[in-house]
């Protein structure tokens, strides 16, 4: 029996984890290696203290934190969820059991994909879905940026004033984005809008990237691209039990971080907090907020 099981590591899982040895609760940490968006990021730059590393090395040192705090790790897939009477009961892929009296819930999101010929092969190379992350590496070039919602609206916006060109090419002649930041886009002298076009294909020479291909034949030079498209929340695990979501499928937590059910919580993207700043410093300080809330509930109920 633990006071908590954490379901994912990372930039939640293992502050979740460190923060719960520090006040005494005996924790597990459950994870596996599936792919969630950060480990699409070729570097990190925008985390504090950290001026650059790669994201590899900052988990591995966000895990030591908690192994050294007394965190216990296990590598498996969470296959169920369920809550009996008042403890959770956890299994995994190889049908081991687990119970907790809290659970919280870490498991990110995925990034949409366009499917293309070459976007996997040149992931975190030529291909970025976070600009916040990646921008460094397309400074003062061309790049294309797909889809037509506000994110993509957004980060051309912010594109705009690094690189030297930005390609919004949109499947529609219409944005599902909100009409301001369509309004600020035109504005732009170097954001140029494809509409009615498609990605087909990304091409790359001796030196990298260097064009995309569009389903019409056209033909942009650029040497990155940028996918906008809006994350899907990893909350399967967790489906059975009714939890309450938004349109977006994230979970609805209250200031505390805890979701509609008693004593499960949440962080990180899969959740409504933080105005869904979808950031590795955000997911730390959720997950932290969250094991001091159940460690209040504990002490409240001795």
């Amino acid at each position: 029996m633990y006071d908590v099981i954490i379901i994912w590591a990372w930039s939640a899982g293992y502050p979740a984890g460190m923060y719960s040895s520090r006040y005494w609760m005996k924790n597990l940490i459950i994870w596996a290696m599936p792919w969630w968006a950060l480990a699409t990021s070729h570097k990190v730059e925008n985390y504090p203290w950290i001026l650059s590393a790669p994201w590899k090395e900052i988990m591995e040192n966000f895990k030591k934190h908690a192994e050294n705090a007394g965190s216990e790790i296990i590598t498996e897939n969470v296959e169920k969820v369920e809550k009996k009477g008042d403890i959770f009961c956890i299994t995994t892929s190889s049908k081991k059991e687990y119970e907790a009296k809290y659970v919280i819930i870490a498991t990110g999101n995925n990034h949409r994909k366009l499917w293309v010929v070459w976007e996997k092969e040149f992931l975190g190379k030529w291909v970025s879905y976070c600009a916040t992350c990646d921008w460094m590496f397309f400074k003062w070039v061309d790049i294309v940026l797909a889809w037509g919602g506000n994110t993509a609206l957004t980060e051309a916006l912010y594109l705009s004033d690094i690189v030297n060109k930005v390609y919004l090419v949109h499947r529609k002649d219409t944005f599902r984005a909100e009409d301001s930041w369509v309004e600020q886009a035109k504005k732009k002298e170097n954001i140029e809008f494809v509409l009615n076009e498609e990605i087909s294909e990304i091409k790359w020479g001796f030196s990298g990237m260097e064009e995309v291909v569009l389903k019409s034949g056209k033909i942009l030079k650029a040497e990155w691209i940028f996918i906008a498209i809006w994350t899907l929340p990893n909350v399967w695990i967790v489906s059975e039990l009714n939890l309450e979501k938004d349109k977006e499928w994230c979970l609805v937590v209250d200031s505390r971080q805890e979701t509609s059910l008693k004593w499960l919580y949440a962080a990180w993207d899969v959740t409504t907090n933080s105005n869904k700043f979808k950031q590795t410093i955000m997911s730390a300080a959720e997950w932290c907020l969250a094991a001091d809330s159940i460690h209040e509930d504990l002490l409240k109920s001795k």
